[in-house]
């Protein structure tokens, strides 16, 4: 078998690997209710395995309305240190600006659930 048929053979295997290990996460995470989980990470005890998840949220700016609501509240000079100008929202600085900062630009961020990430380690009998 020629290298290029043996790298198509990988990557189909590795594509059906990677549907099958993403359905099982979509199971676990169905399982475990994490649908309207928060940002962060927990680490669930389960049959003899400690699974860690992560679970994120994705935020998706509208540039031309976080301007005009910055301009609007008087809070363009606040843009650069809260995001970073794809716009991209640097989530730790929005995390420790003020409220009265964060409410007024809120409306030009759009929030969805991101994809858990799983880490699976087998736990040690003591």
């Amino acid at each position: 078998m020629t290298w290029a048929a043996q790298w198509l053979e990988a990557k189909a295997a590795e594509a059906a690997a990677t549907a099958k290990r993403r359905w099982i996460e979509d199971q676990m995470a169905k399982d475990m209710d994490l649908a309207n989980a928060k940002e962060g990470s927990s680490t669930h005890k389960v049959d003899g395995f400690a699974i860690k998840i992560t679970t994120r949220l994705n935020r998706k700016i509208d540039g031309d309305r976080l301007q005009e609501l910055a301009a609007e509240n008087g809070l363009s000079d606040h843009l650069s240190a809260l995001f970073r100008w794809k716009p991209e929202i640097n989530m730790s600085a929005w995390k420790n600006a003020a409220d009265n900062i964060t409410r007024p630009l809120s409306a030009a961020i759009t929030t969805e659930p991101g994809r858990p990430s799983f880490a699976i380690t087998p736990i040690e009998e003591e």
